[in-house]
Protein backbone atom coordinates (compact mmCIF):
# COMPACT_ATOMS: atom_id res chain seq x y z
CA UNK A 1 0.00 0.00 0.00
CA UNK A 2 2.94 2.84 0.91
CA UNK A 3 4.77 1.59 -2.15
CA UNK A 4 1.65 2.41 -4.30
CA UNK A 5 1.09 5.50 -2.87
CA UNK A 6 4.43 6.44 -3.42
CA UNK A 7 4.16 5.56 -7.31
CA UNK A 8 0.82 7.30 -7.32
CA UNK A 9 2.45 11.09 -5.67
CA UNK A 10 5.41 10.28 -8.06
CA UNK A 11 3.08 10.46 -10.88
CA UNK A 12 1.26 13.39 -9.83
CA UNK A 13 4.67 15.49 -8.93
CA UNK A 14 6.18 14.68 -12.13
CA UNK A 15 2.85 16.52 -14.22
CA UNK A 16 2.81 19.37 -11.53
CA UNK A 17 6.78 19.77 -12.41
CA UNK A 18 6.36 19.51 -15.97
CA UNK A 19 3.51 22.49 -15.73
CA UNK A 20 5.48 24.25 -13.71
CA UNK A 21 8.63 23.89 -15.60
CA UNK A 22 7.10 25.33 -19.01
CA UNK A 23 5.59 28.18 -17.10
CA UNK A 24 8.69 28.95 -15.12
CA UNK A 25 11.19 28.82 -18.54
CA UNK A 26 13.35 26.12 -16.46
CA UNK A 27 14.58 23.26 -17.83
CA UNK A 28 16.18 22.16 -15.02
CA UNK A 29 12.88 21.33 -13.51
CA UNK A 30 11.60 19.62 -16.58
CA UNK A 31 14.82 17.98 -16.20
CA UNK A 32 13.80 16.40 -12.80
CA UNK A 33 9.92 15.90 -13.73
CA UNK A 34 11.46 13.76 -16.25
CA UNK A 35 13.99 12.13 -13.74
CA UNK A 36 10.39 12.06 -11.52
CA UNK A 37 8.84 10.19 -14.08
CA UNK A 38 11.44 7.34 -14.48
CA UNK A 39 11.57 6.95 -10.64
CA UNK A 40 7.69 6.14 -10.85
CA UNK A 41 7.89 3.84 -13.58
CA UNK A 42 10.55 1.91 -11.94
CA UNK A 43 9.08 1.55 -8.74
CA UNK A 44 6.28 -0.19 -10.96
CA UNK A 45 8.78 -2.35 -12.17
CA UNK A 46 11.03 -3.47 -9.59
CA UNK A 47 8.18 -4.09 -7.33
CA UNK A 48 5.76 -5.81 -10.36
CA UNK A 49 9.32 -7.82 -11.30
CA UNK A 50 9.91 -8.67 -7.13
CA UNK A 51 6.29 -10.00 -7.18
CA UNK A 52 6.88 -12.31 -10.09
CA UNK A 53 10.35 -13.55 -8.98
CA UNK A 54 8.69 -15.03 -5.96
CA UNK A 55 6.90 -17.42 -8.23
CA UNK A 56 8.14 -21.46 -7.24
CA UNK A 57 9.67 -23.33 -10.01
CA UNK A 58 7.33 -24.47 -12.87
CA UNK A 59 7.89 -27.12 -16.01
CA UNK A 60 8.71 -23.61 -18.00
CA UNK A 61 10.58 -21.88 -15.59
CA UNK A 62 12.92 -24.47 -14.38
CA UNK A 63 15.26 -22.43 -12.70
CA UNK A 64 12.55 -20.55 -11.18
CA UNK A 65 11.38 -16.39 -11.78
CA UNK A 66 13.84 -15.22 -9.86
CA UNK A 67 16.46 -13.59 -12.68
CA UNK A 68 13.27 -11.43 -13.66
CA UNK A 69 14.65 -8.55 -11.40
CA UNK A 70 17.80 -8.78 -13.02
CA UNK A 71 15.98 -8.02 -16.52
CA UNK A 72 13.90 -4.99 -14.61
CA UNK A 73 17.55 -3.48 -13.18
CA UNK A 74 18.52 -3.37 -16.99
CA UNK A 75 15.59 -2.15 -17.88
CA UNK A 76 15.50 0.36 -14.93
CA UNK A 77 19.84 1.23 -15.26
CA UNK A 78 19.08 1.47 -19.46
CA UNK A 79 15.62 4.00 -18.77
CA UNK A 80 18.20 6.31 -16.76
CA UNK A 81 21.33 6.67 -19.26
CA UNK A 82 18.87 7.25 -22.34
CA UNK A 83 17.21 10.20 -19.89
CA UNK A 84 20.56 10.83 -18.55
CA UNK A 85 21.89 11.45 -22.72
CA UNK A 86 19.08 13.41 -23.26
CA UNK A 87 19.54 15.85 -20.73
CA UNK A 88 22.61 16.78 -21.58
CA UNK A 89 21.56 17.30 -25.37
CA UNK A 90 18.86 20.10 -23.88
CA UNK A 91 21.14 21.50 -21.97
CA UNK A 92 23.37 21.85 -24.41
CA UNK A 93 20.78 23.45 -26.50
CA UNK A 94 20.07 25.77 -23.56
CA UNK A 95 23.32 26.70 -23.29
CA UNK A 96 24.00 28.18 -26.84
CA UNK A 97 20.17 29.93 -25.87
CA UNK A 98 19.88 30.80 -23.28
CA UNK A 99 15.86 31.74 -21.89
CA UNK A 100 14.20 33.53 -19.02
CA UNK A 101 13.63 31.44 -15.88
CA UNK A 102 10.89 32.26 -12.85
CA UNK A 103 12.77 31.69 -9.94
CA UNK A 104 10.47 31.69 -7.08
CA UNK A 105 7.97 28.76 -9.16
CA UNK A 106 10.99 26.98 -9.73
CA UNK A 107 12.37 26.76 -5.94
CA UNK A 108 8.22 25.96 -4.30
CA UNK A 109 7.80 23.12 -6.77
CA UNK A 110 11.62 21.52 -6.40
CA UNK A 111 11.19 21.85 -2.31
CA UNK A 112 8.02 19.95 -2.71
CA UNK A 113 9.62 17.16 -4.48
CA UNK A 114 12.57 16.77 -2.84
CA UNK A 115 10.31 16.16 0.18
CA UNK A 116 8.51 13.46 -1.97
CA UNK A 117 11.87 12.22 -3.27
CA UNK A 118 13.44 11.58 0.33
CA UNK A 119 10.38 10.16 1.43
CA UNK A 120 10.21 7.67 -1.71
CA UNK A 121 13.83 6.67 -0.99
CA UNK A 122 13.35 5.84 2.45
CA UNK A 123 10.71 3.16 1.41
CA UNK A 124 13.30 1.72 -0.31
CA UNK A 125 15.88 1.65 1.28
CA UNK A 126 16.18 -0.73 3.16
CA UNK A 127 15.61 -3.58 0.68
CA UNK A 128 17.69 -2.11 -2.04
CA UNK A 129 20.70 -3.58 0.49
CA UNK A 130 19.81 -7.34 -0.64
CA UNK A 131 17.93 -7.06 -4.33
CA UNK A 132 19.98 -5.18 -7.71
CA UNK A 133 16.80 -4.78 -8.62
CA UNK A 134 15.56 -2.35 -5.93
CA UNK A 135 18.84 -1.23 -5.72
CA UNK A 136 18.25 0.55 -8.87
CA UNK A 137 14.86 1.75 -8.04
CA UNK A 138 16.29 3.23 -4.69
CA UNK A 139 19.50 4.74 -7.09
CA UNK A 140 16.04 6.47 -9.21
CA UNK A 141 14.89 8.38 -6.27
CA UNK A 142 18.05 9.52 -5.21
CA UNK A 143 19.36 10.94 -7.79
CA UNK A 144 15.73 12.54 -8.15
CA UNK A 145 16.24 13.97 -4.52
CA UNK A 146 19.87 15.69 -5.38
CA UNK A 147 18.53 16.82 -8.49
CA UNK A 148 16.00 18.58 -6.48
CA UNK A 149 18.18 19.80 -4.28
CA UNK A 150 20.44 21.34 -7.61
CA UNK A 151 17.27 22.78 -8.66
CA UNK A 152 16.87 24.18 -5.17
CA UNK A 153 20.01 25.93 -5.44
CA UNK A 154 19.74 27.06 -9.22
CA UNK A 155 15.87 29.06 -8.75
CA UNK A 156 17.71 30.65 -5.85
CA UNK A 157 21.09 31.86 -7.70
CA UNK A 158 18.68 33.32 -10.33
CA UNK A 159 16.30 34.76 -8.24
CA UNK A 160 19.56 36.62 -6.46
CA UNK A 161 21.64 37.16 -9.12
CA UNK A 162 19.67 36.38 -12.31
CA UNK A 163 21.90 34.08 -13.39
CA UNK A 164 20.35 32.06 -16.45
CA UNK A 165 23.15 29.65 -17.13
CA UNK A 166 22.53 28.08 -13.74
CA UNK A 167 19.41 26.50 -14.91
CA UNK A 168 21.47 24.55 -18.15
CA UNK A 169 24.58 24.10 -15.80
CA UNK A 170 22.46 22.64 -12.76
CA UNK A 171 20.78 20.16 -15.57
CA UNK A 172 24.01 18.78 -16.67
CA UNK A 173 25.18 17.97 -13.29
CA UNK A 174 21.73 16.01 -12.81
CA UNK A 175 22.27 14.06 -16.01
CA UNK A 176 25.82 13.57 -15.02
CA UNK A 177 25.19 11.95 -11.86
CA UNK A 178 22.74 9.84 -13.54
CA UNK A 179 25.18 8.76 -15.99
CA UNK A 180 27.71 7.97 -13.79
CA UNK A 181 25.77 5.90 -11.32
CA UNK A 182 23.79 3.71 -14.28
CA UNK A 183 27.23 3.02 -15.94
CA UNK A 184 28.49 1.94 -12.18
CA UNK A 185 25.67 -0.38 -11.49
CA UNK A 186 24.62 -2.15 -15.00
CA UNK A 187 27.84 -3.38 -15.49
CA UNK A 188 27.45 -6.01 -12.88
CA UNK A 189 23.60 -6.39 -14.38
CA UNK A 190 24.97 -6.94 -17.76
CA UNK A 191 27.47 -10.10 -16.37
CA UNK A 192 24.66 -11.50 -14.29
CA UNK A 193 22.39 -11.94 -17.87
CA UNK A 194 25.62 -13.06 -19.65
CA UNK A 195 26.06 -15.89 -17.32
CA UNK A 196 29.52 -14.24 -16.27
CA UNK A 197 31.68 -15.79 -13.58
CA UNK A 198 30.90 -14.27 -10.29
CA UNK A 199 32.67 -10.87 -9.20
CA UNK A 200 35.41 -12.22 -6.58
CA UNK A 201 35.22 -16.10 -7.97
CA UNK A 202 38.19 -16.86 -10.65
CA UNK A 203 37.23 -19.80 -13.17
CA UNK A 204 40.99 -21.04 -12.78
CA UNK A 205 40.92 -21.20 -8.82
CA UNK A 206 37.96 -23.13 -8.92
CA UNK A 207 39.40 -25.40 -11.06
CA UNK A 208 42.70 -25.57 -9.51
CA UNK A 209 40.81 -26.17 -6.19
CA UNK A 210 38.92 -29.31 -7.78
CA UNK A 211 41.76 -30.88 -9.55
CA UNK A 212 43.73 -30.84 -6.20
CA UNK A 213 41.29 -33.14 -4.42
CA UNK A 214 42.29 -36.93 -3.76
CA UNK A 215 40.95 -39.02 -6.15
CA UNK A 216 40.38 -36.36 -9.00
CA UNK A 217 42.22 -36.83 -11.82
CA UNK A 218 41.21 -33.73 -14.01
CA UNK A 219 38.38 -31.83 -14.55
CA UNK A 220 37.10 -30.53 -17.33
CA UNK A 221 33.80 -28.31 -18.50
CA UNK A 222 33.66 -26.01 -15.82
CA UNK A 223 30.73 -23.55 -15.89
CA UNK A 224 30.56 -20.97 -13.27
CA UNK A 225 27.84 -18.09 -13.33
CA UNK A 226 25.44 -16.75 -11.19
CA UNK A 227 21.79 -17.57 -11.03
CA UNK A 228 20.70 -14.63 -9.64
CA UNK A 229 22.14 -11.73 -7.33
CA UNK A 230 22.70 -14.19 -4.63
CA UNK A 231 22.93 -17.63 -6.08
CA UNK A 232 26.30 -18.97 -8.00
CA UNK A 233 26.41 -21.86 -9.25
CA UNK A 234 29.33 -24.60 -10.90
CA UNK A 235 28.73 -27.29 -13.61
CA UNK A 236 31.83 -29.79 -14.54
CA UNK A 237 33.30 -32.93 -15.03
CA UNK A 238 34.90 -34.74 -12.75
CA UNK A 239 37.28 -37.35 -14.10
CA UNK A 240 37.66 -40.16 -11.25
CA UNK A 241 41.57 -41.20 -10.82
CA UNK A 242 42.75 -44.87 -11.57
CA UNK A 243 41.51 -47.32 -8.86
CA UNK A 244 39.15 -44.42 -7.10
CA UNK A 245 35.79 -45.59 -9.11
CA UNK A 246 34.70 -47.14 -6.33
CA UNK A 247 34.77 -44.08 -3.79
CA UNK A 248 33.14 -41.54 -6.88
CA UNK A 249 30.39 -40.51 -4.66
CA UNK A 250 33.04 -39.24 -1.64
CA UNK A 251 34.73 -37.32 -4.40
CA UNK A 252 31.96 -36.02 -5.38
CA UNK A 253 30.43 -34.69 -1.87
CA UNK A 254 33.88 -33.60 -1.49
CA UNK A 255 34.05 -31.72 -4.40
CA UNK A 256 30.57 -29.96 -3.43
CA UNK A 257 31.79 -29.29 -0.02
CA UNK A 258 34.74 -27.48 -1.35
CA UNK A 259 32.74 -25.93 -3.67
CA UNK A 260 30.46 -24.65 -0.62
CA UNK A 261 33.13 -23.92 1.60
CA UNK A 262 35.97 -22.29 -0.35
CA UNK A 263 33.86 -20.60 -3.21
CA UNK A 264 30.08 -19.91 -1.44
CA UNK A 265 28.53 -22.01 -4.44
CA UNK A 266 25.30 -23.80 -3.21
CA UNK A 267 24.26 -25.15 -7.12
CA UNK A 268 26.61 -28.04 -8.01
CA UNK A 269 26.23 -30.53 -10.87
CA UNK A 270 28.49 -32.42 -11.54
CA UNK A 271 29.08 -35.28 -14.16
CA UNK A 272 32.05 -38.06 -12.68
CA UNK A 273 33.61 -39.62 -15.82
CA UNK A 274 36.14 -42.71 -15.50
CA UNK A 275 39.67 -41.92 -16.48
CA UNK A 276 39.70 -44.35 -19.72
CA UNK A 277 36.54 -43.00 -20.73
CA UNK A 278 37.37 -38.90 -20.99
CA UNK A 279 35.36 -36.60 -23.03
CA UNK A 280 37.69 -35.94 -26.19
CA UNK A 281 39.60 -32.92 -26.42
CA UNK A 282 37.98 -31.46 -23.98
CA UNK A 283 38.26 -27.87 -22.54
CA UNK A 284 39.15 -27.27 -19.45
CA UNK A 285 36.72 -24.29 -19.29
CA UNK A 286 33.33 -24.51 -21.37
CA UNK A 287 32.72 -26.34 -24.12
Amino acid sequence: MRIAFAIGINFLLTAVQIVGGIMAGSLALIADALHNFSDAISLVIAFGARKIARRPSDAQMTFGYDRIEIVAALINYTTLIVLGLYLVYEAVLRFLQPEGVDGWMVVIIAVVALVIDVGTAVLTYAMSKSSVNIRAAFLHNVADALGSVAVIVAGTLILLYDWRLVDPLVTLLIAGYILWQSFAEIGPVIRILMLGSPPGIAAQHVLDALRGLDGVADVHHVHLWQMNEHLNAVDAHIVIAEGFWEEADAVKVRAKTLLKSEFGVAHTTLELECSRHVCPEARAIGH
